[in-house]
């Protein structure tokens, strides 16, 4: 069975995250078939980044997202679009309409850390 999931990098306290498609018996950071997009969660909103044309090709063929990548697919509504696809809709139409909305959703890139106070 093929996966959508998550490939932690990044060094220690910075994780970053590419979004791959790998068989679900490989280990977390082992052997990917595909890169498909990526998740910065330390960024203020997380910067997420999907290949849709190819995430709708995986889907297609029967890939099945985790749980996480579920997650974020709702944040970026492209299971939405998905199902929208499936019903008929052009994917012209439905790349158009995410690749403005991951335009809107680019900030800072800058990451967050967390600020420690002290007490008086």
């Amino acid at each position: 069975m093929v996966r959508i999931r998550l490939r932690r990098v990044g060094s220690t306290h910075q994780p970053h995250y590419r979004v791959v498609v790998a068989d679900k018996e490989s280990p977390r950071d082992g052997r990917f078939l595909e890169i498909v997009g990526q998740y910065n969660p330390k960024t203020n909103p997380g910067t997420i980044q999907f290949d849709e044309e190819r995430i709708y090709h995986w889907l297609k063929v029967g890939a099945q997202p985790s749980e996480s990548v579920q997650k974020l697919f709702k944040v970026v509504k492209l299971d939405d679009r998905y199902a929208r696809l499936q019903a008929g809709e052009s994917m012209e139409a439905l790349l158009a309409e995410a690749k403005a909305l991951y335009e809107k959703r680019v900030t800072d890139p800058k990451t967050t850390g967390i600020i420690k106070t002290k007490k008086a």
